[in-house]
């Protein structure tokens, strides 16, 4: 019979610690809490001294402290079971920069980006003006890069701790302009109050505006037959004259697809001509606002689109490609950033304007960003954008070609074409990302009914389980309201993800998937026979060995082993 009794961790390590019974103390937390001082004095320790058996409390700061170098062998110790940042595919977040780069982070941390000044009467006073003045050119170079200067149009804009602030703020605005609206009409703008409209796809940030703000989320239901994003037509069934805006997402967190910014704006144009009602559009481009530009640069999705697209939102730590930290958020123009939202601070020595969620923040990733900037140009944010969407390309396809899998995304999907050209996409052999469905270099996949339908005991969330065993992080999870019966898992190409890493990680996404139907099979035919893991794992290394290297073979260079 096989043991089934719930074992408590907290129990076990406190029974089994050598002063539990003397300190009479039986819960793990408690004894980890108490404040006896720590065998680790300050000052330089032998060896021997370094493995004390008292323990440092983990839920109090200790009465006394340890040798800076001890502190640091701790935390770092304990750091060694997180994953590692270049083997996380679910993260959007970029993590690595150059040298040079790095170099300005780090001489740049203890500064705060809130001791800056635009005065030039207050240069020669105040901490830090050089980095407000870096700070002002990542914003004119934004404003150009999403055409904000092609209406010669005075934008404006401010760094933020990312794009989920990013995010706040461009709602913000458009729920002052609107409630000014209503004043002006002599209507109330509380009863009924102010709405917004955005795909059920939205990310966590676009609902936390609404229900941190009080304005009521009129969620569009998204299915397959939208892509799992927000459909324009469906859009405006939930506009009305309380509807301060519309969040439009260049990039969704699910699949990587983006909606339709240019259908979006017609549509509110057309629905302005017959009611007199204007309805503004935000553009969530957390990721693809640094990403379109350079990859699809004839793709119609910012200010040059639309006025109506009156404020962007991106994350410079997604394919901004800064570390962690900073986010931007520009309006076309001063009249779409209500001056009741702008503070005038004057207890850092001059006059501030201020418009942000916090207070401080650090300077140092903003500075990062300004050096990605120069250092990379248009055409090296276009060399990295072709090279994720090359690879994301790659995987598409070699999981379409298992016959295990269909992919969701549409990055590796052909525009319409001739039939030539479709052969050449399907084979591979165009290169040219022009031939694409634009969308962010993310794969989106789930098992094919084919593969569900003969497999009906595998469970999707075990090649999660599975890949993590060979440190890939994969997220598996439900795809929007509406269509939560479906899962998916998701991998997001970046930078220092190369073809090499893309050959070993389909070769372990084949291999689990294999492990996985091995198992069934010989659980079906051999109910309980507990024989299947050990025979499979024998048969699952064999195959690693005899593929490694034999894979798909990237293109303009031998793979090393």
């Amino acid at each position: 019979m096989s043991l089934s009794r719930h074992v408590n961790p907290q129990r076990v390590l406190d029974e089994s610690r050598e002063h539990s019974r003397k300190s009479g103390r039986t819960d793990v937390h408690a004894l980890l809490g108490r404040e006896r001082p720590s065998q680790l004095e300050h000052g330089p320790l032998a060896d021997k001294e370094r493995y004390g058996t008292e323990t440092i409390p983990k839920f109090a700061i200790p009465s006394k402290g340890v040798p800076a170098k001890e502190a640091y062998e701790l935390v770092h110790s304990e750091l060694e079971l997180d994953g590692t940042p270049l083997l996380n595919l679910a993260s959007f977040v970029h993590t690595d920069m150059d040298e040079y780069g790095t170099r300005i982070m780090t001489e740049n941390m203890a500064k705060n980006l809130i001791d800056g000044d635009e005065c030039k009467f207050a240069f020669p006073f105040l901490p830090y003006p050089a980095t407000t003045l870096l700070h002002g050119r990542c914003i004119s170079m934004l404003a150009k890069l999403w055409h904000a200067d092609d209406y010669r149009e005075n934008a404006t804009g401010t760094a933020t701790t990312g794009s989920s602030e990013a995010i706040q703020l461009g709602g913000l605005a458009m729920k002052k302009r609107w409630q000014e609206k209503m004043k002006a009409q002599g209507k109330n703008p509380y009863a009924p109050g102010p709405n917004i409209i955005m795909g059920a796809n939205a990310q966590v940030a676009l609902e936390k505006f609404a229900r941190y703000f009080d304005v009521e989320a009129r969620m569009v239901p998204v299915d397959a037959s939208t892509n799992y994003v927000m459909d324009p037509k469906r859009a405006m069934q939930y506009v009305d004259e309380n509807t301060i805006g519309v969040f439009v997402i260049l990039g969704s967190t699910y699949t990587g697809h983006y909606e339709n910014v240019e259908l979006m704006a017609h549509l509110l144009d057309e629905y302005e001509t017959k009611t007199g009602i204007s309805v503004p559009i935000h553009v969530d481009g957390a990721s693809g606002a640094m990403f379109a530009p350079f990859a699809t640069p004839q793709l119609k999705w910012d200010f040059s689109c639309s006025k109506r697209i009156v404020s962007i939102n991106t994350s410079g730590h997604k394919w901004g490609k800064a570390y962690v930290g900073v986010g931007f958020v520009i309006w076309r123009d001063k009249h779409h950033l209500p001056k009741d939202l702008v503070f005038e601070l004057h207890y850092l020595g001059s006059v501030e304007y201020s418009f942000s969620l916090n207070f401080s923040r650090p300077a140092a990733p903003v500075l990062a960003q300004y050096f990605n900037l120069i250092y990379l140009g248009f055409d090296g944010y276009r060399r990295i954008s072709l090279h994720d969407a090359k690879n994301a390309r790659l995987f598409a396809r070699a999981l379409e070609r298992s016959k295990y899998y269909t992919v969701v995304s549409d990055i590796h999907k052909p525009k319409e074409a001739s039939l030539t050209e479709k052969a050449k996409q399907a084979t591979g052999i165009a290169d040219d990302i022009d031939s694409y469905v634009p969308a962010l270099p993310v794969v989106a996949f789930k098992f094919t009914d084919e593969f569900k339908k003969e497999y009906p005991r595998i469970k999707q969330r075990s090649i999660q389980k599975l890949l993590r065993e060979n440190n890939w992080i994969v997220p598996n999870y439900e795809l929007p309201p509406n269509v939560e019966n479906e899962e998916v898992l998701r991998v997001v190409m970046r930078e220092k993800f190369n073809e090499d890493m893309v050959e070993r990680l389909v070769i372990d996404v084949i291999g689990v998937t294999e492990q996985l139907m091995e198992e069934h099979r010989n659980n079906v035919a051999h109910p309980g026979s507990g024989l299947s893991q050990k025979r499979n794992n024998h048969r699952h290394a064999e195959k690693q060995a005899a593929n490694h290297g034999e894979g798909i073979r990237p293109t303009g260079h031998d793979a090393v082993c």
